[in-house]
């Protein structure tokens, strides 16, 4: 706990795993919606909101996590570097 509120160690990535599935759940949810309403437009385009919204969600949550992979590379090389001092 004591990492977490002394930002040793980062809370966000734990917490974009959750949103992740939000987003699939929300994907699904809109595209099954879009199915099935009179004004959705119909089976196809349901179906393409599902396989939309889930690739969508994947790239934009491998994204952020690629950011925080990159902190905590930069942060190893800071560590390395100031142990060689």
């Amino acid at each position: 706990m004591k990492s977490v509120f002394f930002f040793d160690s980062m809370l966000t990535p734990k917490i974009i795993t959750f949103v992740y599935w939000l987003m699939l759940l929300g994907s699904l949810v809109s595209g099954i919606g879009s199915m099935f309403t009179e004004y959705g437009g119909g089976f196809f385009t349901g179906l393409a909101i599902i396989i939309g919204g889930a690739i969508g969600a994947r790239i934009w949550c491998e994204l952020l996590i690629v950011l925080f992979k990159i902190h905590e590379n930069l942060q190893t090389i800071a560590n390395r570097s100031e142990e060689n001092k």
